[in-house]
């Protein structure tokens, strides 16, 4: 089982936190400040998989951003590095080429992906196509909840 799920730069900035594990905030932040501080430090050449306190951390930097999971010491590191890998092409075949910019002003739109794909720490669909058809249909659902006529009246449009 995943217990947290953290997207960050590589200056360090949190950009997505999914937490499946029951923590505090206190231990939220102190274990966010450790653990980016630990693989920012690490060398390029060096393994994305570590024991880290009572947890394995897999990770893997795509571009600007590392993708970063704990899971549970019994399982299996390759498996979450393929959840990482499938998270990004998800993100990656919704945003085009997906970059930190799309997460940061999308953010809402990546925690959704995040839900349909992952709930309670495990995987709850493979199905890169059906994942896609929910947000598509919640991107459908949004469009109609926005009133006609809403972005001129309000002089934007």
């Amino acid at each position: 089982m995943i217990q947290y799920l953290l997207l960050f730069s590589r200056q360090g900035k949190l950009r997505l936190q999914k937490w499946f594990a029951a923590y505090s905030e206190g231990a939220k932040k102190k274990i966010t400040r450790d653990l980016i501080s630990t693989i920012l430090s690490r060398k390029p050449k060096m393994s994305s998989f570590l024991e880290w306190q009572d947890v394995k951390i897999v990770y893997k930097r795509y571009a600007s951003l590392y993708f970063c999971c704990a899971i549970e010491n019994n399982d299996n590191e390759l498996i979450a590095l393929e959840i990482i890998h499938r998270y990004v092409e998800l993100l990656d075949k919704y945003f085009g080429s997906v970059c930190e910019l799309d997460i940061i002003f999308n953010f809402e739109k990546a925690y959704f992906m995040l839900d349909e794909f992952i709930i309670g720490g495990e995987v709850q669909e493979t199905s890169k196509k059906n994942v896609l058809k929910a947000i598509a249909a919640q991107d459908l659902l949004q469009e109609e909840e926005t009133p006609q006529g809403f972005f001129e009246d309000a002089g934007l449009g």
